[in-house]
Formats: structure tokens, sequence, C-alpha cells
């Protein structure tokens, strides 16, 4: 029977709000629409509540809304991929992942984006966009056959240490997997966490004529969770204060072993744990390959391998708010261009359609699915 031990933690909640969300400066929207815009599409939100304003990615572009639906101004200038976003209250920019596949190179582009202003900004005109490299990303992409499958960053947000729910928060980066179904070393999900709290040493402009190599030697931490198959590994990546947990949106992987759900989710008070990470090859002699690793929650619905998620769209953003409510977004694509559709919903505790909005829950495959081409 599907398991929904979430439940009782998220009605706690609901009968406590939590001091650490900053309170918001207008409700949230119940929804918003964001474009068309001749661009890539939506690969994520940040959501500013203080100030309230939702930043989206749209690849090779940023847009800023605020509550009420206003388009505020735009961000362009790269030819990278910009991908999933999270807002950092300590510091008040905008992070995001950043990629240069063909060149091996990855970033966290951090975006004073309390500066744009008005559409059509360009980061070779305004000095808002600098960028810190991520060393150990390019190694395993480099690696030989793309160690763990990885095919670069995707999914970024701020949190507490692995094993803690409390203390001081850090930048979480998520590999993208190449979903490649014939081989077995990309059944999981990579994680890295950063100390971002002294980036300023390394942050630089970027010029893509010469791409610097300014960032952190090693991240303070490196996880693996075993979710089985994704195409391109976790998209979205948000940590839920409420519910202690830290949630992976992916799109679908498709080996029959898994069941090959759309969200995932970690307890933040996981301890990691070394041992075997199934079909990792070692790199001297027989067995599996050691890593730490994480388990998923024990709710959800599935079991299929040990895996358990949820059929639920978060692959094109999620952004926790507390009290049991999240935004969600879906894209389209019309002849005017890429599009972003933000829906305020609410937990349902309901594993077969975790997440309703006015009493309607979200079904499987709710959205349309982009277009997923190789990077």
């Amino acid at each position: 029977m599907p398991r929904t031990s979430w439940l009782l933690p998220l009605l706690l909640t609901l009968a406590a709000p939590l001091a650490a969300d900053p309170t918001p400066a207008t409700p949230f929207p119940a929804e918003q629409h964001a474009g068309p815009f001749k661009s890539g599409h939506v690969q994520g939100i940040a959501v500013d509540r203080k100030r309230g304003y939702i930043y989206y990615s749209f690849t090779d572009m940023l847009a800023k809304y605020d509550f009420q639906g206003r388009l505020v101004g735009t961000l362009s200038g790269w030819t990278g991929h910009l991908g999933d976003l999270d807002f950092n209250d300590a510091d008040g920019r905008v992070y995001g992942s950043l990629e240069y596949g063909k060149q091996d190179a990855f970033y966290i582009a951090v975006i004073d984006a309390r500066r744009i202003d008005r559409v059509g900004m360009s980061v070779r005109d305004h000095a808002l966009l600098r960028a810190v490299y991520l060393p150990e990303v390019t190694r395993d992409y480099a690696a030989p056959g793309h160690r763990y499958g990885c095919s670069g960053i995707d999914g970024v947000a701020f949190g507490p240490a692995f094993g803690r729910a409390d203390g001081r928060h850090y930048l979480t980066v998520a590999y993208g997997i190449y979903g490649d179904t014939a081989r077995s070393d990309n059944d999981h999900q990579v994680l890295l966490q950063y100390d971002a709290s002294d980036w300023s040493r390394f942050a630089r402009p970027l010029d893509e004529a010469q791409l610097h190599k300014s960032g952190p030697g090693r991240p303070r931490a490196k996880v693996f969770v075993r979710t089985g198959n994704t195409r391109y590994g976790v998209q979205n990546l948000a940590y839920d204060e409420s519910l202690q947990r830290w949630f992976m949106g992916v799109y679908p992987g498709a080996k029959p072993a898994f069941p090959n759900f759309g969200l995932f989710a970690v307890d933040a008070r996981s301890q990691p744990v070394s041992g075997d990470l199934i079909g990792v090859p070692a790199s001297q002699g027989t067995g599996w390959e050691q890593g730490r690793r994480l388990p998923l929650v024990e709710d959800g619905i599935g079991d299929r391998g040990g895996v358990r998620g949820w059929h639920q769209k978060a692959d094109v953003g999620i952004q926790p708010l507390g009290q049991g409510r999240y935004f969600l977004v879906t894209n389209a694509k019309t002849r005017e261009g890429q599009s972003a559709h933000l829906a305020l919903m609410r937990s349902t505790g309901n594993p077969q359609a975790p997440f309703g909005v006015g009493g309607r829950d979200t079904q499987k495959g709710q959205g349309a699915e982009p277009r997923i081409v190789k990077r």
C-alpha cells in the first residue's frame, strides 16, 4: 500500500508557521504566466519572497516578474545553458547552473538580480553576472565515458548540510545524467554541496572568448542517491523547510527495472552512509565503486528496485514556500515563443497526486513536456 508518512509532519507544520521562512511582501500569486519569449524553454525559478519577485530561467535569458504578474526586466547575453535557479536570502542574489559543455566548463552563475529593472538588459553592458567554476563537475564530465553518466549540472538549491535539518545553508548542485538505457552506471543522482559564503573570492565576469577557471577545488560533500535512470538527471532541486527534505524533479527515465518517477525526495536528516554504488564498476579490482549514499524517503509510491517517488511533473520549476505551499511550473511552446505557467499548489498527502490547487489534484503528465534534446 502507498505510504503517507509525510502527512503527519505536514499537518504539524500547517499548525505552526516557521519563523525561518521570509515573510512575503505581498500574498503569493495563485498563478502567473511568463512569456512568450524567443528563447529556450523555462528551466527553473527563484523566488524573492521578501521583495515579491519571481525569476524565471529561459535557458539563454532571465526574466524578472513581480508577484502582481508585471514583467520587471530581462537579462541575456550568454551562449551557455542557464538551468535551475535559487534565491539566496543571505546575499540577495540569484544562483543558477550555467553550462558550456563543448568547452568542458561548468559554472554557478551569481546574478545581482535586484538591479534588473528593464527589459533588454545584457550582461555585456551591465556587470550583473559573475560566475564560479566547478572543477569537480569537469573532472567527472571529461572522464572517459562521462563518469556516473555526468552530462553537466542542472538543479541548484540552498539548504542545510547533508544529514541535518538545521544550521547554516550550503549551495547544493545536482549533476545532469545522460539517460542511456544501455549503461548501468547512471542510476544514481549526484549531489555536490558547497559553502558559497566566501565565493566572492572566486566569482569573475564571464568572458566567453576565454572562459576562466576560478572556483573551489573540491565540494565540501558529494553524495549519491539511487533513483534509477533519468533523462539528464535532477532538472530541479529544492529544499523544503517545512518537511525538512530535498525534492528532486527529473525527466522520467526509461529503464523497465525502475518505476521512472518524475519526482523524488530525500529526508534532510538522513545521514550519508558509505557503501556500494550499484552499477558503477570499481576502478580497481572487482565489485562496485564506493560512495556516500543517501536514501530516498519512505513514502510516495513504487518500490520497484527499492525506489520510491511520485508521478509528478516537477522538471521545469518547483519552489517550496512553507506551510505546505509550493509553486509548480509547466511549460509550453507556441509560434510566439516559449512560456511558463506558474501555479500555487498545496500538498495533498495523496501519493497518487501529491499536489493540488483549489481542491483539484494534479494528474500524472499534466503540462507540456519539453522537447528533450542532446546538449
